[in-house]
């Protein structure tokens, strides 16, 4: 039977299109093959921002009524960012946001669990708010169940893969976790990479979190510094020149990550060294 690896993809703020994940996919699928000869990838995307995508077009166009407004692309940018940011904050009323978009991850490990194997190694990539939704969704499995939405709730089934048992990988692109983490005190605790109970389920699996970022971004910083929880679980915060001509120099640089080679190739080793580990 061929050993399988489930990998959860987030993207970042914003509404992409469907098939965001595509070109992301299709390159580590390339260099995974080519490394260990075998398909061994079950890949889902997550499109979370489809929970809030009607709402933002309309506050768009509502900002727009009575100004002209200028820096239109940057504006967008920063609108789309702090929409989806805000939108998804944890409330106490029922049927909210933070429950809907949880909802889409908890479907999507369903999803993953059915075609790679309940027990099989997660891998999760995130980039941008991606990475704050991923953290918050796999820190309520490990830690605060209480948070966990009756949506959500309903989506999960009693597997250790859709517990997040069988969490290994975790890279962040682009990620504001730091910024998230002024909410607590002392900066907060991270989520826990691998998870707890990998070894349960993988002995062998030694896991990694890799987080990347470009210091041309303004909405990515390093993680390791916050604290030493943070410096426990971050295996490395990994300085990249992400995006072209146009865009390595400037903040825009913040959507370039999944183009990137370097951080291409880091997550493939990280992927090619779990699937390796598989059979220790």
């Amino acid at each position: 039977m061929v050993k399988k690896i489930a990998v959860m993809i987030l993207h970042g703020a914003g509404t992409p299109s469907d098939n965001f994940a595509e070109e992301i996919i299709q390159h580590i699928l390339k260099r995974f093959q080519e490394k260990v000869g075998e398909d061994a990838l079950i890949f889902e995307p997550v499109l979370w921002s489809k929970v809030f995508a009607s709402e933002q077009e309309r506050l768009w166009e509502r900002v727009h009524v009575d100004a002209d407004l200028d820096y239109q692309r940057l504006r967008r940018f920063t609108v789309e960012f702090l929409a989806d940011a805000i939108a998804y904050q944890p409330s106490s009323v029922e049927d909210n946001n933070y429950d809907k978009v949880h909802e889409l991850l908890a479907e999507a490990m369903s999803n993953l669990e059915e075609k790679a194997g309940p027990e099989a190694p997660l891998c999760v990539i995130s980039h941008s708010l991606g990475s704050v939704i991923a953290s918050n969704y796999l820190y309520d499995l490990q830690r605060k169940q209480s948070n966990i939405g009756t949506r959500t709730w309903r989506r999960i089934k009693n597997t250790p893969l859709e517990n997040g048992e069988t969490l290994a990988n975790f890279y962040t692109m682009g990620s504001p976790l730091a910024l998230w983490s002024l909410r607590f005190s002392e900066f907060g605790l991270p989520i826990q990479v691998p998870a707890p109970n990998l070894p349960r389920h993988h002995a062998g699996v030694e896991g990694e979190w890799l987080n990347f970022y470009d210091k041309d971004d303004i909405l990515s910083y390093p993680l390791r510094g916050l604290n030493e929880n943070y410096r426990e679980v971050v295996t490395e915060d990994v300085a990249v020149n992400v995006g072209g001509l146009l865009r390595s120099w400037n903040p825009f640089s913040h959507s370039q990550y999944d183009e990137d080679n370097e951080v291409i190739d880091r997550m493939v080793d990280g992927l090619v060294r779990t699937w390796q580990q598989l059979d220790n």
